[in-house]
């Protein structure tokens, strides 16, 4: 996206029909490390890739918690989210208080959007640059929402928002229709492989990613490092280049190239999606 004559504020549009300050806002959520969330019906789960701007900063925190019943997982500027959850957090417990019962997250993603569609019609505000997905339980069951700086929200089975997200949007487009009858552990075994596919070749640790998790009998809450750790180790989540390959003999050289030929025609579309946004730095802070 370059500057035009129709970007200078929220309020004018282009001869297109195109609000460019709210694409730049979506395009911010883009650039913010990946979060992804996954439900089933009775459990959803919410996963965030930690990173840092520098090897001497500690990471921002991408996962909060609304409610007992609701949390939800920010891709984009962390200021922003911050705040947004914050609402969230006063609207739960306004609703608590006066109807002695928790507020229905489809409810509360609307007054989300609301909130978020403001900030495109009014000349003194800006667009929120961050987007949110929000799980929640109620009694009509598991939901996952997405929240878009725009004011527009969509309910998902699965989905995935941030830098290099395309990768783990494919996993979990080839796994979703599985996804509705999961148990609690294979739905953190998803988000965690989905977490992994947003990586670069770099090998899934706890200390890189936050899973949480929300169900029926179990309150929203983020895994401790240790658990998590535990649960990669179990599944044996490991980058591929981590397993040690046999030294090729000279008898294998001739099978090891059409071998080398479909693993790299495997790896194609993730490896596209990973090196077009290799330069972008995800938006922390």
């Amino acid at each position: 996206m370059f500057r035009n004559q129709y970007d200078t504020d929220v309020t004018t549009w282009s001869p297109a029909g195109r609000l460019f300050q709210v694409e730049y806002a979506m395009e911010a959520v883009k650039q913010g490390s990946a979060a992804i969330g996954l439900r089933s019906k009775t459990h959803v789960v919410l996963a965030c890739a930690n990173k840092t701007n520098s090897e001497l900063s500690s990471h921002q925190k991408k996962i909060f918690k609304v409610d007992d019943h609701i949390g939800v997982a920010i891709a984009g500027l962390t200021a922003d989210g911050r705040v947004l959850s914050r609402y969230m957090r006063s609207e739960c417990i306004n609703y608590n208080y006066t109807y002695e019962s928790p507020l229905p997250v489809g409810r509360l993603v609307v007054q989300l959007a609301d909130k978020a569609q403001v900030c495109t019609q009014r000349s003194w505000k800006r667009p929120y640059g961050v987007g949110l997905l929000v799980g929640g339980l109620d009694e009509s069951g598991a939901h996952l929402y997405y929240n878009c700086p725009s004011g527009n929200y969509f309910e998902y089975q699965a989905f995935a928002i941030g830098s290099r997200s395309q990768a783990a949007k494919t996993y979990l487009e080839r796994r979703f229709e599985s996804f509705k009858d999961s148990t609690r552990e294979d739905l953190i075994k998803d988000a965690l492989i989905a977490t992994r596919e947003t990586l670069q070749g770099e090998k899934l640790r706890s200390s890189i990613c936050t899973i949480a998790v929300l169900g029926a009998g179990e309150a929203f809450h983020i895994l401790d490092q240790e658990t998590v750790q535990k649960l990669i180790d179990e599944f044996e989540i490991v980058a591929e280049e981590e397993v040690p390959a046999a030294e090729p003999g000279p008898d294998a050289d001739q099978d090891a190239a059409p071998a080398e030929g479909s693993a790299a025609a495997e790896g194609t579309p993730a490896d596209q999606g990973a090196a077009a946004e290799e330069g972008a730095a995800p938006m922390d802070i």
